[in-house]
């Protein structure tokens, strides 16, 4: 099942079919990068509170931290323990979150409408994995990139 807020299909600007502009071109690679991460944060919110459009479900939703989140991604050692369908979402979310800095301040580069559609499907396979992988999987990943890790 897929989140409202993963769906890339209703989030994207409209591409001008014949010459789409930068600005689209680089709006809707930023999209796809935001589509892993709320997907993230929903699913969090989920998993931690339940269905529940709650003041603690909001919390909860809001409290992914895009750089935090990006450590523990990165974070080798601690991915390993991780199924495939997991580290594979890890490694889209590090990746998009670095398109969209790119897509959104560095002007030199110029974007391709190819290079939209391979971001759009990245995240779109990274987020089906995700989805599939096993409930305690995902709830593991979900304390792994919210809740700083402390020795025992």
């Amino acid at each position: 099942m897929r989140h409202e807020s993963a769906r890339l299909d209703n989030d994207c600007p409209q591409l001008d079919p014949r010459q789409p502009t930068q600005a689209n071109l680089r709006r809707v690679v930023s999209t796809a990068y935001y589509a892993v991460f709320h997907s993230l944060a929903h699913t969090a919110a989920d998993l931690l509170i339940g269905r529940k459009s709650s003041a603690a479900w909001h919390q909860v939703h809001r409290a992914l931290e895009h750089g935090n989140a990006k450590s523990a991604c990165q974070n080798k050692q601690s991915m390993q323990r991780f199924p495939h369908e997991i580290q594979e979402f890890a490694d889209t979310f590090v990746v998009l979150q670095g398109v969209r800095h790119q897509a959104d301040y560095a002007y030199g580069v110029t974007y391709e409408r190819q290079d939209t559609v391979a971001a759009i499907d990245r995240a779109e396979d990274a987020i089906n994995q995700f989805e599939a992988a096993h409930h305690e999987q995902r709830l593991g990943f979900i304390a792994h990139v919210l809740f700083k890790r402390r020795s025992l």
